[in-house]
C-alpha cells in the first residue's frame, strides 16, 4: 500500500509543479508522476543543504517539499532544452 501512495503523491506533486511550470501540456501522467518523485529526492536534497528537513512523510511541508523539487528540476529541464 506504501508505493501507491508514493505514486500518488509524487503524481500530485509533479502536475503542480508542471502546471505551474507550464509544461503540462507536453507531459503525461506518467511523467508527472516521475518528475514528482525525483523532485521529492531532489527537493529533500536542496532543503537539507539549508539546513532544513526534506521529505519526512505525507503531510503538507513534504508536499511543499516535493513541489519545490519539481519545479527546480522542470526548470533545469526547459533549460538544457533551450541551450540546444
Amino acid at each position: 500500500m506504501g508505493i501507491i501512495v508514493w505514486i500518488i503523491f509524487g503524481g500530485l506533486a509533479g502536475w503542480i509543479g508542471s502546471m505551474i511550470m507550464n509544461t503540462d501540456s507536453q507531459q503525461g501522467i506518467v511523467l508527472n508522476v516521475v518528475v514528482g518523485i525525483i523532485g521529492a529526492i531532489f527537493g529533500g536534497f536542496i532543503m537539507s543543504l539549508l539546513g532544513m528537513g526534506g521529505v519526512s512523510g505525507f503531510n503538507l511541508y513534504s508536499f511543499g517539499v516535493a513541489v519545490l523539487g519539481a519545479i527546480v528540476l522542470l526548470s533545469l529541464v526547459q533549460f538544457i532544452r533551450s541551450s540546444k
